[in-house]
């Protein structure tokens, strides 16, 4: 259960790639290293998510988080590079409604 996180920052957008597994043993790694990211002011964030293997319910709350404090100091959040697994699971919580999400590279993602 490994989990490897890559951030860039590239002009007023930080890109981050995730790797591994999203679950309850991984998502506090995950969370500690995010939500900095997402405090700052104005934070613009794209989070590619095409090599995560598997995500569970503690990573949804994750980026539910993630999203919250993110829209609190007036920025954005994209996720990209979903898998048909991973999308299918955002659009059954209906999270797909309130995070920003595309199965395709979008802001500069690779």
């Amino acid at each position: 259960m490994n989990l490897k996180t890559v951030i860039e920052n590239m002009n007023d957008l930080t890109k981050v790639t995730v790797a591994g597994e999203i679950d309850a043993y991984t998502a506090p790694k995950l969370r500690e290293e995010l939500l900095p990211l997402a405090e700052q002011s104005n934070p613009q964030l794209t989070i590619s998510l095409r090599d995560v293997s598997y995500m569970d319910s503690t990573g949804l709350g994750v980026f539910v988080g993630l999203l919250k404090n993110v829209r609190k100091n007036d920025g954005e959040l994209r996720l990209v590079e979903l898998s048909d697994r991973l999308e299918r699971l955002f659009t059954i919580t209906g999270l797909n409604d309130i995070i920003d999400i595309s199965s395709k590279a979008e802001g500069g993602v690779q």
